[in-house]
């Protein structure tokens, strides 16, 4: 028996989303400053920085929340690990396309753009103020 229930909810209506906006927000804040402040080298660092955060959040985001219900506990709990194995893995590989592919590259400004991704994503629980009841 496949207790898998899917979650019929609209992606912008999941509880992780108020996480990926802000953290999207600020990644383009960040950008813009870094430009604005140190040129356009520096802003598109930083850019690619927080979407190194932003992309394997999103993944994470989508892999847990696909499921809803009390029946789908297992499939949420599996799907908690594997999404998180799944966003390192995705990290190390955009770390590595960046690092590798763009040649121009500050890497402080995208250190900065990385760092402040996590950082809306250590704030999780101030973002996302309550969980919907569906």
């Amino acid at each position: 028996m496949d207790a898998r229930t899917p979650n019929r909810t609209p992606f912008h209506r999941w509880p992780g989303f108020p996480v990926l906006k802000w953290q999207a927000l600020l990644t383009v804040g960040i950008a813009l400053t870094l430009w604005f402040f140190q040129g356009p080298v520096a802003g598109y660092s930083g850019l690619l920085g927080g979407l190194i955060a932003l992309v394997p959040n999103a993944y994470f985001v989508f892999r847990v929340f696909r499921y809803s219900g009390a029946r789908s506990t297992r499939a949420i709990v599996t799907e908690m690990f594997s999404g998180e194995a799944g966003k390192l893995i995705l990290t190390a590989a955009l770390f590595i396309v960046v690092w590798l592919g763009v040649s121009p590259l500050e890497e402080i400004a995208l250190f900065i753009g990385y760092l402040a991704g996590l950082a809306v994503s250590a704030s999780a629980p101030l973002l996302v103020k309550s969980f919907q009841k569906h």
